[in-house]
């Protein structure tokens, strides 16, 4: 009896220390498991801080309707209405293909353009990991005004203009955000003399949240590289806007000195002055389908 007593405590004393020798395995695999990495919340709201684009993409199956508009020059008052008479607008739509990818097309006022899109990203920020959310964007501009008859040499090749931007953003707080982004702009035709046909800028934008629904937001973008003796007679693209949020889209108010909503213009026509010159009012909407 005494030794069936001490075999029962044995089976009893091992099958405790085995569970317990289990339930420690567990927990030190469960603790080398890799916490999933929580990817920071988009630095920008809208798809654009003012005219440049944001790192925001829209989510896989999303609709963006884009309705933009440019009013005429504010400082030539009631001559042409505080620019009501000769306003530009764009009208068009963004798809999110992929979590990651989005293609856009608009027309536009402005040389009865046609503008495609394609955004795709690199990188997300990540929260106590890697620093910034890395975004590609690419245009191409067809022009339609320009008319066969009026030149006769006229090609379809010569009607297209492009623009290439890598834009990098970090979001430093809730409450300011941050970008950068090295800008590429190729026109097939250009002003000789005027122009050049391959142009480079570096870009950089901010916002700051005021409220839970309202934030400012300020872009400029520069030339850097010129041919030597080259004197540009446009104008380096200013831009200072305001974001209201207001339930299934973001409405942007914006003052810039480039009138023309279409990437190449923006950064490469911009004709106004914030020091005394044109300046221009308009607005960004974008309704979520």
């Amino acid at each position: 009896m005494r030794m069936k007593n001490f075999l029962s405590f044995m089976l009893v004393f091992f099958t405790i220390g085995f569970a317990s020798a289990q339930d420690d395995l567990l927990n030190q695999l469960d603790a080398q498991q890799p916490t999933q990495k929580e990817i920071a919340p988009a630095a920008f709201k809208g798809l654009q801080i003012c005219n440049m684009q944001s790192t925001k993409l829209p989510a896989q199956g999303e609709w963006y309707m884009v309705v933009s508009h440019r009013f005429g020059d504010l400082t030539k008052g009631l001559d042409n209405f505080f620019g009501m008479d000769n306003a530009l607008t764009k009208f068009g739509g963004i798809y999110g293909v992929t979590n990651w990818l989005s293609l856009g097309a608009s027309r536009q006022t402005y040389n009865k353009l046609y503008e495609l899109s394609a955004k795709y990203k690199f990188a997300n920020q990540i929260e106590s990991g890697f620093p910034v959310t890395i975004v590609g964007y690419n245009t191409m501009d067809v022009n339609s005004e320009l008319k066969k008859a009026a030149n006769p040499a006229l090609k379809f090749t010569n009607r297209l203009a492009f623009t290439s931007q890598l834009i990098i953003s970090r979001k430093f707080s809730d409450s300011f955000s941050f970008e950068v982004a090295p800008i590429y702009v190729h026109k097939n035709l250009y002003e000789y003399g005027v122009e050049q046909k391959d142009q480079y800028f570096l870009g950089a934008g901010t916002r700051c949240k005021l409220s839970k629904r309202l934030s400012v937001n300020l872009e400029y973008a520069a030339r850097m590289i010129l041919v030597e003796g080259f004197v540009s007679p446009y104008q380096n693209p200013l831009s200072v806007g305001l974001d209201i949020e207001t339930g299934g889209h973001v409405f942007q108010l914006v003052v810039s000195n480039s009138q023309p909503m279409n990437d190449v213009a923006v950064f490469s026509n911009a004709r106004g002055n914030w020091n005394g010159g044109s300046l221009y009012f308009g607005f960004n909407m974008y309704r979520v389908f």
